[in-house]
Formats: structure tokens, sequence, C-alpha cells
């Protein structure tokens, strides 16, 4: 218990405490229809898609803009803390005194940095996409797409499923066209304007009997 309440380790028990929080505040968003993961990556730059070299990039090292950015900010969280409070045991082990704050927390970090990229590497393979960047987004624009995660609003965008005129799958970001409007997960949607990037304004399917 010491090695969590002294105050070399407080950097890893705050963010053991941030995940805590995040499960919490997921939890809570779900229940109301929202998600958590879906506003985090509300903040994923647009560019990032379909741009040449952003996977040399490390953005794209770490899996940035494939996976979920909850998911990598859980899993670096989890790394961080896990790594520190070792480095921290492993020194109080051997020399009878915890080490430096700011040298456990840069050890830390640049042990989850692989930790991350790896999990992410591995979780991106299983996620089923077909992405392609052959096709720009904007011929996308009149197309019909399926929301997938979240509900989205205006401001707060949602997942949505939609194929390019060659039948590949592509994930789109979609809010309705108009304010006080939501677009629910499994909802069939009209992509009506590209905003930027894989982020559309889109509003319900108006003929779902033809498209």
């Amino acid at each position: 218990m010491d090695l969590f309440l002294a105050p070399e380790s407080w950097p890893f028990t705050v963010a053991a405490l941030l995940l805590v929080a995040i499960a919490v505040i997921e939890g809570l968003a779900l229940l109301v229809g929202m998600s958590l993961s879906g506003w985090l990556d509300h903040f994923v730059p647009d560019a990032m898609h379909g741009v040449e070299g952003v996977s040399d990039s490390w953005l794209g090292w770490l899996h940035i803009g494939k996976v979920p950015i909850l998911v990598l900010l859980v899993i670096l969280l989890t790394a961080f803390a896990i790594i520190g409070y070792v480095v921290n045991a492993l020194v109080y082990e051997m020399f009878g005194f915890y080490p430096p704050t700011p040298i456990s927390v840069v050890a830390a970090f640049l042990g989850a940095l692989p930790v991350v990229r790896l999990s992410g590497e591995t979780i991106a393979r299983l996620i089923p996409r077909d992405e392609t960047t052959a096709v720009g987004f904007e011929s996308l624009v009149g197309r019909v797409a399926v929301v997938v995660n979240g509900t989205a609003r205006a401001g707060y965008p949602a997942e949505a499923r939609v194929k390019n005129e060659h039948g590949q799958t592509l994930y789109v970001r979609v809010e309705p066209d108009g304010e006080g409007l939501q677009l629910g997960a499994g909802e069939s949607v009209l992509l009506v304007k590209q905003i930027a990037g894989s982020r559309f304004l889109a509003i319900a399917n108006p003929r779902p009997d033809i498209l």
C-alpha cells in the first residue's frame, strides 16, 4: 500500500483514477445514447484521413485514426500506471528509496508508447474495416450510410459506415443537417454535404425502400 500512497507514485495513481473515471463516464454516456469514444474521435484531425505519409508520422505509428482514441488512451494509461509502479517498486527494493518523480514518469511514458503501438497494431487488424484512399471522401456525398456507433447531434458526429462506388466500405463521421435533430445507431442516413475530410452532414434516408 505504501507504494501507491508514496508521493513519488502520484502520477501513476492519477492515471489509475483516470481509468476508473473513464469507465464511469463511458458507462453513463452509453445510458443516454452517447459515447465518450465518439466525442474523443471528433478531435482527431480530419486531415489524417487520406493524407499520404500519415502512417510515417508518430500519430500513425501509434495507430491514431485506425483505432478508437478511447481504446488507445486506456491502453496508454494502463501501461503508464503499471510500468511506473513497477519501476518505483524495483528501485525501492534495490536501493531503499523511490526514484525522483520526473525520472519514473519519463521511464513509464517511454515504456508505455511501445505497448500502445503493439496493442494498437493488434486491435487495428481485428477491426473489420476495408478502408481505401483511392476515392476521395467528397465522392460519398449523395450516398446512403448506416450509423454504427453513438448518436449524432449537431456538433457531435457519430461514426457511420458507407460504401463507395467500387463497393468498398468506408467509415465516416456524420452529424444531422439541422439543430435539434439526432441520428441514432442503426439508422440509415443520406450524406448531403461534406464538412471536412471524413465528416459529413446527413439527413434521415428519405427513401429507405429504394436507396
